[in-house]
């Protein structure tokens, strides 16, 4: 339950500044590289989590630098990247005869069955996003808005924006025990996008972003335990609903 919140509290933070860059689908295809470094762990025989820092953080700054230093779309350069690490996966799954269990339950997620290691990694790494998005804050908000503008007044926009990836990919390195690399993504883009419907400002929204994470895991968590559902897939469900909610009753409001 507290890594669980720790971790959705940090990814609906990380989420809002993404869809405001109209970068939300980096969660998703940083998963999907992320599976390049499991299987080369479950290859190698080391446990899967360790590779998977280098490969989704390098892999994060490519993306990066190929959008700065050639004439792609940021989507295309993330689809090239993302495309390679599902290969590279595929590939060595074959060799190794077949997915393990040990790569199926990243592949899903299962938060009960998280070590006591990976819950102080997820707390100390989730903490640290928050605190650095919140040092880094009106930085992090300029050059979301506006990012010539920023430059202009002194922001180094090129660094923040390589350690802005840096952020992310810890984040869905962190998130891929509770939900799944196949869902991870939905932590990080449903409870902003939620909040986006209703908030008035960029703050309000950083509040009811967070709340709306918190309550998913909650109440994911619960229903999965008496409902014998799958946990990660629980709370994702449970954050859809949200959604829908939020979003009927703003189409009722704006109709009324």
């Amino acid at each position: 339950m507290i890594v669980g919140v720790v971790v959705a509290l940090s990814s609906s933070q990380i989420g809002l500044f993404l869809i405001l860059r109209r970068m939300s689908l980096i969660g998703d295809g940083l998963s999907h590289i992320s599976l390049g470094g499991l299987a080369l762990g479950v290859f190698l025989g080391i446990y899967p989590l360790y590779l998977v820092f280098p490969v989704v953080i390098v892999s994060s700054l490519a993306i990066l630098s190929l959008n700065k230093n050639s004439r792609m779309y940021f989507d295309a350069s993330l689809g090239i990247v993302s495309v390679a690490g599902i290969s590279v996966a595929l590939v060595l799954n074959s060799v190794a005869s077949g997915f393990t269990i040990d790569l199926f339950s990243f592949l899903f997620g299962n938060i009960l069955l998280i070590s006591d290691a990976e819950v102080g990694l997820a707390i100390v790494l989730a903490n640290f996003i928050l605190a650095i998005v919140f040092y880094f804050y009106w930085d992090f908000f300029s050059l979301t808005f506006d990012e010539n503008f920023a430059r202009s007044r002194g922001v180094r926009a090129d660094l923040l924006n390589y350690l802005f990836m840096v952020l992310v990919s810890l984040n869905v390195i962190i998130s891929i025990r509770i939900v799944g690399v196949l869902l991870v993504s939905a932590l990080i883009i449903i409870p902003a996008v939620t909040s986006l419907q209703v908030a008035k400002s960029f703050r309000n929204a950083q509040w009811i972003s967070g709340l709306i994470a918190f309550l998913s895991v909650v109440f994911g968590l619960f229903l999965s335990f008496f409902l014998n559902f799958p946990a990660g897939a629980t709370i994702v469900l449970f954050s859809i609903f949200v959604f829908l909610l939020v979003f009927a009753f703003k189409k009722a409001s704006f109709n009324f």
